[in-house]
């Protein structure tokens, strides 16, 4: 009996490593020297690592030293946050003079660090959401005030591909009645596979990405900010990466990085065409389904998609859908150990939501074929948990 491929629908948790950037990953082994070393050996290791650098510095229309290379998004975002906020702090401002708005439903590397703020003396808010699950830009700028210093906040939802408005976000802070605007980051970890990547297009002052998130070997991430933002390290060292983050700097994950961002942009616009067919065809059988609300707004990147199953044991099902050779999540990986989900109990206020969600997230490997067959075991594994309540 030939057994079926399985059928990988968590994407967004972490993509599968792309064979470019596997090949590079693997040549780029061979630049054992140190990059901050003076020899032959290091000067090649630093030749390749700053070649990277630039790869990703054009594809979001950045300086090149503007690309400061981390351990991944979740570091990235606590230097934005965290890194910027003790900076001001070290320039003698006060911390209560301090004020910092995030978006709750991003993901809990800013939720989590913004309002560990509190204990600093920091004042933290969140932004309230429209119904669509984007910033009430009205709200925020009723919010701005003098003491205003960073808005936080996500370029696409991971759990439910929502993708933000901070642009708009970014005219309300222009706008605003202050002697120095607050500075806008946002984490666009899941936006390159169906989103265009620029520093611009999302109006940010700091830009987050994350390997893992593209098809890169997990590891690596970054953070693109001009040298002018200042940071405090979060931890001290030799004083790599313009003395922000300290350590080796890993050439082999940095190379495979840039390969793997350049591919899923390369190939975006064709992705992006293929995953909206496939997302209105799942779309066609979740209608089907007794008590399945689509947990959406009004814009959404297309190969992420999140449902609730109210009365159904999602936990269960993933269990079931597991086992018939799909890979899918309930919410986000970095909030399994959590009850219910935390971004749609935000977006909804619904318990019996936020307690059935499923999470279906594809990349470019996954075809409409593979979709259309998870729709159909999907239907089969949901009848049987309705014909077989307890």
């Amino acid at each position: 009996m030939i057994k079926k491929k399985r059928v990988y629908l968590d994407f967004v948790a972490s993509a599968p490593v792309s064979d470019n950037a596997k090949r590079a990953f693997l040549r780029a082994l061979s630049a054992f020297g140190n990059p901050s070393s003076a020899h032959a050996d290091g000067a090649t290791a630093r030749f390749i690592l700053e070649d990277a650098r630039n790869i990703i510095a054009r594809i979001v229309e950045a300086k090149t030293d503007d690309v400061l290379f981390t351990s991944g998004a979740t570091e990235a975002n606590a230097i934005a946050i965290r890194g910027h906020v003790q900076a001001l702090m070290q320039s003698n401002r006060d911390a209560h003079d301090i004020h910092v708005l995030y978006s709750p439903t991003s993901h809990s590397s800013i939720v989590k660090t913004a309002e560990s703020l509190r204990s600093l003396g920091v004042c933290v808010e969140k932004i309230p959401l429209t119904k669509n699950g984007i910033v009430d830009t009205g709200a925020l700028a009723s919010m701005l005030r003098e003491q205003t210093a960073l808005v936080s906040m996500d370029a696409v939802c991971g759990e439910t591909g929502i993708i933000g408005n901070s642009r708009e976000v970014r005219r309300v802070l222009e706008k605003a009645n202050m002697k120095k605007r607050a500075l806008l980051h946002v984490d666009a970890s899941q936006a390159p596979c169906t989103e265009r990547l620029t520093r611009s297009h999302w109006g940010a002052d700091m830009l987050v990405l994350d390997a893992q998130k593209v098809g890169g070997v997990r590891g690596v991430g970054a953070i693109i900010a001009h040298r002018t933002i200042p940071f405090t390290p979060l931890f001290e060292g030799g004083g790599q990466e313009r003395g922000v983050r300290s350590g080796t700097p890993p050439v082999a994950l940095a190379v495979a990085f840039a390969t793997a961002l350049k591919e899923v942009t390369n190939g975006r616009e064709k992705f992006r065409a293929r995953a909206e067919g496939a997302r209105t065809k799942l779309l066609k059988v979740l209608n089907t389904i007794q008590n399945c609300v689509v947990n959406e707004g009004k814009n959404n990147a297309p190969n992420i998609l999140n449902f609730s199953l109210i009365g159904r044991d999602t936990d269960y099902l993933l269990a079931l859908l597991d086992e018939a050779g799909f890979s899918v999540s309930t919410k986000s990986a970095c909030e399994s150990d959590t009850q219910g989900s935390r971004v749609i109990k935000e977006l909804t206020g619904d318990d019996s939501r936020s307690w059935s969600t499923l999470r279906v997230s594809w990349g470019p490997s996954e075809s409409v074929r593979d979709i259309l067959r998870f729709s159909k075991v999907l239907l089969r594994e949901v009848t049987f948990l309705d014909e077989n309540r307890i």
